[in-house]
């Protein structure tokens, strides 16, 4: 299953692990993106519950962010390598 989620998102997993420089990874890093994923996602589930309550084009922009970043967050959380979590995180 991991291997073709990997292969599926192959373009953002191979950006997120460019270049060789040094990471700074601990675990807690990894739970605690996967949680960030969680959060956005629900917070882009309430973004279509109140975009149908006011029939709003304009909130199709909120929701794809959200949804995006929740998205990102967990491919990234999930299958991506140490290296590319810790490039989210920033490298210190």
């Amino acid at each position: 299953m991991k291997d073709r989620v990997r292969a599926l998102f192959s373009p953002l997993l191979n950006a997120m692990d460019n270049g060789q420089q040094p990471h700074n990874y601990r675990p807690s890093h990894r739970k605690i993106l996967l949680v960030m994923g969680l959060l956005f996602f629900i917070l882009s589930a309430g973004s279509v519950f109140f975009a149908v309550l006011a029939g709003s084009p304009a909130a199709l922009i909120p929701i794809l962010f959200f949804f995006g970043v929740s998205l990102v967050c967990a491919v990234v959380g999930w299958v991506g390598s140490d290296a590319a979590v810790a490039r989210i995180w920033g490298n210190k």
